[in-house]
C-alpha cells in the first residue's frame, strides 16, 4: 500500500540579504514526509534545518522551490483561507521553552490565544475547559493556568509550549529541538509526551535536532543537513548502522558514549568539506542502498558503495 504524502518539499531555496551580501542558507532541498511518520532532520549549528522548518512554517519567506501541503503550495503568495487553515493544521514546538513564551501573559491566555484567533465562537468557559483539557493530556495541572511562564522549570514551560500546539488540533507539528535546553532527566518524560500524544491524535512531526541518539528513539527517517543541503537520507536504523557520507560519520562518532572504555578506544573522526571537489564531476542524488540516499559524485558514489 502506499504512503500518502502529508508534506513534500522541491527545490527548496531560502536566502538572506541582497547582492553581494546575499546569503543562501537552504539550497536545493528535496524530501516527503509521509503521514503518520516522525521525520528527523539532523545538522551541526547553522546547517540550515531550523531555517528549513520555518520557512515550511511561513516564519520567513522561500526564495525558491515549493512546499506543498496535500498536494497544495503553501509558500509565498496564498489565499487568506488556506492561511488560516494552514495556521490551525500546522504548529511549531520550539527550542527554547523560556524565550518561546511570554513571560508578563498567563499559561491560560498562552495557550488559548491560537483558538481566540481561529476558532472565534468559542465563549470563554468552552477556552477554559479546553485549556484545563489539553495540560493535563501534556501531565500538568489545570490550576497551573492561572500561573506566569517564570514560575515553571524548564520542562514544565516546555510542557506548556507543547500544549500550546496541541490545542489547535494539529495534523503537522515542527518540532525544533524541543529538548536540547532542557536536563538529561527531563529529556525523556518529553520524548515519551510526544510519542504519546502522537499515537492518540494521529500526528505527524518534523523533528529538528543536532544529536543522532535522541534521532533513534523518535524518528522514523532522518536526513542530514550539512550547510543548507540535505547530504544523506535513509530510515533511522539503516542510517545509524551503514553512514556512508563523511558528515554523517562525524555526526556519528561525536555522540558521547556511556561506557568510560569505549569512549576511550572510539575514534572522533573530523570531517573535511575541501575533499569534496564538484567543479568538474556534479554531486548529484544517488541510492547507494535501498531507500538509502547520498549526494555525491561518480568517484564518491563508488566508493560509498564499497563501505
Amino acid at each position: 500500500m502506499e504512503k500518502e504524502v502529508l508534506l513534500e518539499v522541491k527545490d527548496l531555496e531560502v536566502s538572506f540579504g541582497r547582492g553581494k551580501k546575499k546569503y543562501v542558507a537552504v539550497k536545493k532541498v528535496n524530501f516527503r514526509i509521509y503521514k503518520g511518520e516522525t521525520f528527523g532532520l539532523v545538522g551541526g549549528s547553522g546547517s540550515g534545518k531550523t531555517t528549513i522548518g520555518r520557512a515550511i512554517m511561513r516564519i520567513i519567506p522561500t526564495a525558491a522551490g515549493e512546499i506543498l501541503y496535500h498536494g497544495e503550495k503553501i509558500n509565498g503568495s496564498i489565499s487568506a483561507e488556506l492561511n488560516k487553515r494552514i495556521i490551525k493544521e500546522i504548529q511549531m514546538i520550539f527550542q527554547d521553552p523560556q524565550a518561546s513564551l511570554n513571560e508578563r501573559a498567563k499559561v491560560e491566555y498562552i495557550i488559548s490565544e491560537g483558538l481566540m484567533n481561529i476558532e472565534k465562537g468559542l465563549s470563554r468557559t468552552e477556552r477554559q475547559q479546553r485549556v484545563e483539557k489539553i495540560l493535563s493530556d501534556v501531565g500538568l495541572l489545570p490550576e497551573f493556568a492561572g500561573r506566569f511562564p517564570h514560575e515553571f522549570s524548564g520542562g514544565q514551560r516546555q510542557r506548556i509550549g507543547i500544549a500550546r500546539a496541541m490545542i489547535m488540533n494539529p495534523e503537522f507539528i515542527i518540532a525544533d529541538e524541543p529538548i536540547s535546553a532542557l536536563d538529561v532527566s527531563v529529556r525523556a518524560q518529553v520524548l515519551n509526551l510526544l510519542t504519546g500524544m502522537q499515537k492518540k491524535r494521529q500526528i505527524t512531526y518534523l523533528f529538528i535536532a543536532h544529536d543522532l541518539s535522541v534521532m533513534r528513539l523518535i524518528t522514523d527517517r532522518i536526513a542530514v543537513v550539512n550547510k543548507g543541503r540535505i547530504v544523506e537520507l535513509a530510515k533511522t536504523e539503516e542510517l545509524l548502522s551503514h553512514p556512508v557520507h563523511p558528515y554523517t560519520r562525524a555526526l556519528l562518532s561525536a555522540v558521547p558514549m556511556p561506557d568510560p572504555d569505549c569512549g576511550r578506544e572510539k575514534k572522533l573522526l573530523i570531517y573535511d568539506p575541501s575533499r569534496h571537489d564538484y567543479s568538474v564531476d556534479q554531486a548529484a542524488w544517488l541510492e547507494v542502498r535501498p531507500q538509502h540516499y547520498v549526494l555525491a559524485n561518480r568517484q564518491e558514489f563508488r566508493e560509498y558503495q564499497k563501505l
